[in-house]
Order: structure tokens, then C-alpha cells, then sequence
């Protein structure tokens, strides 16, 4: 009965303890944590729409040209990578070579 009373004597020591340093221990980190906060807000200051945002030139006729040309060439170099893989896969499925718009339209039928 004695190991028991030990136990429990040692068990509610170590809990009470325990509690009051991670209480303390909480309160000076939490402390902490808002005194940074609080330095952070004071050493605020908002720059004005300069300096914070860039602002867009307005685009040109050669820039909208080049960028449709460079879309265009995307969509392209696409196009053929979906070609290549559709017939890839319709070698495997063991279709074998065959018009792969005609192999689409009869999965969707």
C-alpha cells in the first residue's frame, strides 16, 4: 500500500509542477510572441502606389503580334504532342495504326 501512496503522491507532485512551468513557461513565450507583434505594427509604414504597385504599359500592335505568335506556336507544338500520344496509345490498345479521329468518334458512339 505504501509503493501505491508513493506512486500517486509523486504522480500529483509532477502534475502540480509540471502545470506551473508550462504556465510560466506559456505566459513568457506568449509575451514574447505579442511584444514582436506589437514592434512589427509600430515599424509599419504603408509605401504609396509608386512604390508598392507596378504599373502595365499599355500594350502595342507588335506585343499583341508576338504574343498570339507565341500562343499560337504553343498550341501547336500541343496539338502535336496529343497526336503522338493518341497514337501511341492506340499501338497499345492494339488497334493498331489507324485514322485516330475515326478511333475517338466511335468511343464516344
Amino acid at each position: 500500500m505504501s509503493q501505491s501512496d508513493n506512486f500517486l503522491s509523486g504522480f500529483l507532485l509532477g502534475s502540480i509542477l509540471g502545470g506551473a512551468v508550462g504556465g510560466v513557461l506559456g505566459v513568457v513565450v506568449a509575451s514574447r510572441l505579442s511584444s514582436n507583434e506589437a514592434d512589427e505594427k509600430n515599424n509599419f509604414k504603408p509605401l504609396d502606389d509608386k512604390g508598392r504597385k507596378r504599373r502595365l504599359a499599355a500594350p502595342t500592335e507588335e506585343s499583341i503580334e508576338m504574343a498570339r505568335r507565341g500562343l499560337e506556336d504553343k498550341i501547336a507544338q500541343l496539338n502535336d504532342a496529343i497526336d503522338d500520344v493518341r497514337q501511341q496509345l492506340s499501338n497499345v490498345d492494339g488497334n493498331g495504326p489507324s485514322d485516330p479521329d475515326n478511333a475517338i468518334a466511335s468511343d464516344i458512339n
